[in-house]
C-alpha cells in the first residue's frame, strides 16, 4: 500500500467497512436514536451541543457505511429519528377533534418524518456514492454536509416545501444568529453539517487533540464573526410608532365555539381598547391574530366599525375570512380605517397541505376529508402571492400569515423592501410544548436574515417583537391572554441573504466540491 494511503487508514478511522448478511441493518436504531438526540437542539431545549453530538454520531454512522444502498438507510433512520423529535408538535392539530381525527395523529407524526428523512436518505446515498473509492480522509467530512445541504434546500421547495426544523435553529439563542445575515438559515445549516461531521473526524483520528485544537479554531473564529454581527447597532425610526399586538388566547377547541366565540372577541376588544402604561405612549396602530374575527369579511361590516372605533385614533390591522362567488374562501389579513372600512387585504397564498386545503380537494372533499383548519368548505383558495402593504405614516409592511414565515423566499419575491415585516398566527393548532417556540425560532431567524424588526401577532402566543438581529426585545408568555405595546425600530440595511438568498450557499458548496475534486486528484498522483 503506498505510504499515503497508510498514512489516511491511520488518521480517518471513520471509513468505509463491509457489510454482510442482517449485520449492516444493525446501525438503525442506532442512527434513529443519534436522530432523537440531535433533535434537542431545536426549541424548546435548545441543547444545540446535543444537536451537534447526534448529527456527529449519525455522520459516524453514516461513515462506516459499506454501501451506498447501506448509508441511505442510515440517513434515513437518522433523519427520521430527528423530525419526529422535532416536528413532535405535528400531533398537536389532530387532537383538537380528538374524537374524529385523534386516531391519525402518531401516523401522521411517523409518516411525516419518515417522508422528510428521504432527504437525509437520498443525501446520505449520494454521499457515499461520490467518496466511493477515494480514500483522502478530507472527502467525508465535507462531501456529506455538501449534499446534506442539497437535500435541505430541496426540502423547502419540493412538493410546495416544508423547510421546518432545519439545523440552523439550533443557533438563534447564539452568537452564530449573527451568521443569518450572511448565509441565511440553511447556510447555518449547512456550518452545523460540517461541524458535526469534522467533530465525529477528529474523535475518530488518531491525532484527536490536534484535530480537536483545529476544530475549536475554527469553532471560536465562527463565534466571533456572529457575536461580532450581533454586536452591531440597530437603526432607529425616524419617526417614533408604536405597535400593539393583542393576544386574546383562545384555545382552539373552543376558539370556533358558537357559545365562546363573542367571549374571545370581547376579550380582543377590550385588550385594544385597555390604556396604556402610565407616561407611555399610545399605540399608533393595533394588530390582532390570524382569524381573530370570527365571521366572514362580508358579514362582518358592524364588527369592524366597532374594533375601528374602540381601537381610534389607532388603525387596526387583523385577521379575518373571506368568500368570493364560487364559492372560494380565504384567509386574509385586512387593514381597517378609522371608520372600518378595509383599506388594504392579503390573502394568504401558501397554504398548508391537509390543514387549510386537501390536493386533489374536490375528491378528497367529497370523501369527507377537508382542511382542519378551514371552517368553510373544503378548503381554504390561495391569494396571488407575495405583496407589500403601504401603511402610510406606519411605512411599508410585508404581510405574512401563519407558516408562510418559514419560507424565506417569500420575502425575496416582494416587489420591494419592505420596513418592517407583520406576523399573524393562531399558533394554538401547534400546542404549548415545541411548536409555538419553534414557529417564534423562524421569525427571529427571518428577521435576521433580511435585516428588517419583526412583529408576530399569536393568537395563543407567543407575540413578540423582534429586532433587526433578530433578538427579542419584548414578548408575551404563551397562553396568557394581554397586549404588548411596542416600539417598532429601523430596518438595517439589506443584508448579503436578503439581496442574493441561497446562491451565496451555493457558491460555498461549489467551493467545497472544487476544493474536493482538487483534494482527490493530488491524492491520485500521489497514489492515494
Amino acid at each position: 500500500m503506498p505510504a499515503a494511503s497508510s498514512a489516511c487508514a491511520c488518521v480517518c478511522p471513520i471509513h468505509t467497512v463491509t457489510e454482510s448478511g442482517s449485520r449492516k441493518w444493525r446501525g438503525i436504531p442506532l442512527a434513529f436514536a443519534a436522530g432523537a438526540v440531535a433533535a434537542l437542539g431545536m426549541a424548546p431545549f435548545g441543547l444545540w451541543g446535543g444537536g451537534v453530538a447526534g448529527l456527529a454520531a449519525g455522520f459516524a454512522l453514516i461513515a462506516r457505511a459499506g454501501t451506498a444502498r447501506g448509508a441511505g438507510a442510515l440517513g434515513w433512520a437518522l433523519g427520521t429519528g430527528y423530525f419526529m423529535g422535532s416536528l413532535n408538535w405535528l400531533v398537536s392539530p389532530f387532537l383538537v377533534d380528538a374524537p374524529r381525527y385523534g386516531w391519525m395523529a402518531p401516523f401522521a407524526l411517523f409518516f411525516m418524518a419518515a417522508g422528510l428523512a428521504l432527504f437525509w436518505a437520498v443525501a446520505s446515498w449520494g454521499a457515499h456514492r461520490l467518496v466511493h473509492g477515494r480514500a483522502s480522509w478530507l472527502v467525508w467530512p465535507v462531501i456529506w454536509p455538501v449534499t446534506m445541504s442539497l437535500a435541505e434546500l430541496a426540502r423547502g421547495r419540493v412538493l410546495t416545501g416544508f423547510p421546518w426544523a432545519g439545523p440552523g435553529e439550533f443557533w438563534v439563542d447564539t452568537p452564530l444568529l449573527g451568521l443569518a445575515p450572511w448565509i441565511g438559515a440553511t447556510g447555518m445549516g449547512f456550518l452545523t453539517f460540517l461541524f458535526a461531521a469534522w467533530l465525529a473526524h477528529a474523535i475518530g483520528t488518531s491525532r484527536r487533540a490536534r484535530a480537536l485544537a483545529a476544530w475549536g479554531v475554527a469553532a471560536a473564529v465562527v463565534l466571533a464573526f456572529g457575536a461580532w454581527q450581533m454586536s452591531r447597532p440597530v437603526p432607529e425610526r425616524a419617526a417614533p410608532l408604536v405597535v400593539r399586538l393583542v393576544q386574546p388566547n383562545a384555545a382552539q377547541d373552543k376558539k370556533w365555539d358558537p357559545a365562546l366565540i363573542n367571549t374571545f372577541l370581547r376579550r380582543a376588544a377590550e385588550l385594544t381598547a385597555a390604556p396604556p402604561a402610565a407616561g407611555a405612549r399610545a399605540p399608533d396602530l393595533v394588530v390582532w391574530p390570524e382569524t381573530s374575527v370570527p365571521y366572514l369579511l362580508d358579514d362582518a361590516g358592524q364588527i369592524l366599525a366597532d374594533i375601528a372605533e374602540i381601537a381610534a385614533p389607532a388603525r387596526v390591522v387583523l385577521g379575518i375570512q373571506r368568500a368570493e362567488a364560487g364559492p372560494r374562501y380565504f384567509n386574509s389579513l385586512v387593514v381597517l380605517d378609522r371608520s372600518g372600512n378595509v383599506t388594504a387585504l392579503y390573502d394568504k397564498y401558501h397554504l398548508v397541505p391537509f390543514g387549510e386545503y386537501t390536493p386533489g380537494g374536490g375528491l378528497l372533499y367529497k370523501l369527507g376529508i377537508r382542511g382542519l383548519a378551514a371552517q368553510y368548505g373544503g378548503g381554504y383558495s390561495a391569494g396571488p402571492g407575495p405583496r407589500l402593504l403601504d401603511l402610510g405614516a406606519a411605512g411599508k409592511v410585508a404581510p405574512l400569515i401563519c407558516y408562510e414565515a418559514i419560507f424565506p423566499n417569500h420575502l425575496r419575491a416582494l416587489p420591494g423592501r419592505p420596513d418592517w415585516i407583520l406576523q399573524i398566527t393562531n399558533d394554538a393548532w401547534f400546542g404549548s410544548f415545541s411548536g409555538p417556540q419553534q414557529h417564534l425560532a423562524i421569525a427571529r431567524l427571518r428577521a435576521a436574515e433580511f435585516g428588517l424588526p419583526f412583529m408576530r401577532a399569536a393568537n395563543t402566543g407567543i407575540s413578540a417583537m423582534i429586532d433587526p438581529r433578530g433578538r427579542i426585545v419584548a414578548s408575551l408568555a404563551l397562553d396568557t391572554p394581554g397586549f404588548l405595546d411596542v416600539r417598532l425600530p429601523g430596518a438595517a440595511s439589506a443584508p448579503l441573504y436578503a439581496r442574493f438568498g441561497d446562491a451565496v450557499l451555493m457558491l460555498l458548496l461549489l467551493g467545497c466540491i472544487a476544493g474536493q475534486r482538487l483534494a482527490w486528484r493530488r491524492g491520485g498522483r500521489k497514489g492515494d
